[in-house]
This record gives structure tokens, sequence and C-alpha cells, in this order.
């Protein structure tokens, strides 16, 4: 065999859905006249058909634009993608749109507001730690001529130890001679 020859070779797999798609009217090798039909095919026939006889009086003065209108309507929907799904499958997909809670789901549940409650809560003001004094001299000292005011708070008269854990590390290393 030469090189040529085994490079023209393809083989092909086909599914049972390719082999065999989803229509109505074929047998076989038999198959409906102007068949095989699908589903929308059938159901554009059958609704409007019905539309067709039971509004004879409506549209008979036309003579026969309805009834092409209605072949050609027939003809039209025989592989109808509405992005790329099939008019059941995205009439389906449009039904449970609708039927979806406005707000979504949350663990197969509708997904509601909770309602509303008073906010409760409180606080605690605590007394600032005390500040090593500073060098500058007091203001006081640099306006002689301007009286104090009293003070409406009291001043600490025993030092708060640090606060936080950041500060009680900071005063640690302090003791120690300085951070490493």
């Amino acid at each position: 065999m030469s090189a040529g020859a085994a490079a023209d070779r393809s083989g092909r797999f086909y599914t049972s859905a390719r082999r065999h798609p989803w229509v109505l009217g074929k047998v076989a090798d038999w198959k409906i006249p102007l068949g095989p039909y699908t589903p929308a095919q059938i159901a554009v026939a059958i609704g409007g058909g019905f539309a067709l006889v039971k509004s004879i009086a409506l549209w008979s003065w036309m003579g026969p634009v309805p009834v092409v209108a209605w072949v050609l309507a027939i003809w039209a929907v025989r592989r109808p993608k509405v992005r790329g799904r099939t008019p059941l499958q995205a009439a389906l997909g449009w039904l449970l749109l609708a039927w979806q809670p406005s707000g979504g789901r949350l663990g197969g549940r509708a997904a509601r507001d909770r309602a509303a409650r008073p906010f409760l809560g409180g606080f605690t003001v605590e007394d600032a730690p005390a500040l090593a004094p500073a060098r500058s001299p007091s203001r006081a000292a640099q306006h002689p001529a301007r009286p104090r005011r009293a003070s409406a708070v009291a001043p600490l008269t025993q030092p708060c130890g640090p606060v936080s854990g950041v500060q009680q590390l900071l005063a640690l290393a302090g003791q120690a001679g300085g951070a490493r």
C-alpha cells in the first residue's frame, strides 16, 4: 500500500441522533410526501389549519392568499432556531424564566429580603491612656499675659496601662530598650 492511499483514507462516526433526527413521518427509507416534518411544522399546520377553518368568513374574499401564506409558514419553520434552540425549548425557557421569583433563588428557595427590625446597640467610652509629658515649654510659660481657663474635664490622676494588644507590645518593647 502506498503512502498516498493511506493519507486519503478517513473515517467518520455519526451518532444515532445525526442518523435519525427527531422528525415525524420518516420510517426507514419511506417518508410522507413533502416530509418528514418537524414538531414545529406539525404545530403550525394544525394550529394554522384550525385558525383558517374557523375564520373562513373573514379571509374568503382574499382567495387563496391566506392558504398560500399558511403553507409558506409551515415551510419556514422547518429548521427554526431561537438563539440556537428549537422553538419548544425556547418557549419552555421563557416560561421558566417568568416562573422564577424576581429576587432569584438561594439554596433552591425563593430569596426574599428579611423583615426590618430595629438595630439596638451600645458603646462604651473609656478614658484615653495617659501620655508622657512633652519636653517643650508649656503654653502658659509662652504666653504669661493670658490667663488659663478652667478645664471641664479633670486630668487623669492615675496613669492607665496599655489598652490594646499592640500598645502592650510597644510598652514591652520600650521597657526592653527599643524594638529589635
